[in-house]
């Protein structure tokens, strides 16, 4: 498999980078991808499934994409969302050049890319989409989600993208037991064999 170390910082080989045409927010886009990433040759079936199910981003404020990959989710939220700001965070450093690159091609000024300790810790994010990934393992996969989850504004909504037989269902069941009451879990939609799980951080009432 190309791209099995993706989640390894410094993916092995050259960075070599070559073209992508694909479809986002309604256009066709030309961007560019590599090999030692995740899916090199264009949107993956569980980003598709994200991208065509959930609703439109918070139109301004921070929006945040966890496993940004070449780009697709925060390249798909920045073009929703001009007035917001895009933090697409991933561990591989081709990944942070490719979405910054194919960010600066596609003119879109408000994504930013960069390892997750780039993130300024206050940062409080109020839509984030991801199809987090699932193969770094359970340990390492509740961890990233304890990192970043906490992070949602008042108000705020995460949407996550889980292929069923990788355990979808025991992810909504942890979150639900983890994370406080001032969170919801629950299960937008399945789509073939994934599942939308959504994570809703509670408004605060006016004092």
């Amino acid at each position: 498999m190309e791209s099995a170390h993706y989640f390894s910082a410094t993916p092995a080989g050259p960075f070599t980078r070559k073209p992508l045409t694909v479809e986002l927010a309604g256009q066709t886009r030309k961007l560019q991808t590599s090999t030692g990433i995740f899916s090199p040759d264009g949107i993956d079936k569980g980003t598709a499934v994200l991208l065509a199910e959930v609703p439109p981003p918070s139109p301004t404020g921070n929006l945040l994409d966890i496993g940004c990959g070449w780009g697709p989710v925060a390249l798909t939220m920045a073009l929703l969302a001009p007035q917001s700001k895009v933090y697409a965070v991933d561990v591989n450093e081709r990944c942070i050049a490719l979405t910054n690159e194919n960010a600066a091609s596609l003119g879109l000024t408000n994504v930013v890319a960069g390892t997750p300790e780039s993130v300024e810790p206050g940062v409080r994010f109020d839509t984030i989409w991801s199809n987090p990934p699932i193969r770094i393992g359970k340990d390492q996969l509740h961890a990233l989600l304890k990192l970043w989850l906490p992070r949602l504004a008042d108000g705020g909504t995460a949407w996550l993208v889980v292929q069923k037989n990788l355990g979808s269902d025991s992810l909504q069941r942890w979150l639900a037991a983890e994370l406080d009451e001032s969170f919801t879990v629950s299960r937008a939609s399945t789509s073939k064999s994934f599942r939308i799980l959504t994570v809703r951080k509670e408004s605060r009432s006016p004092q």
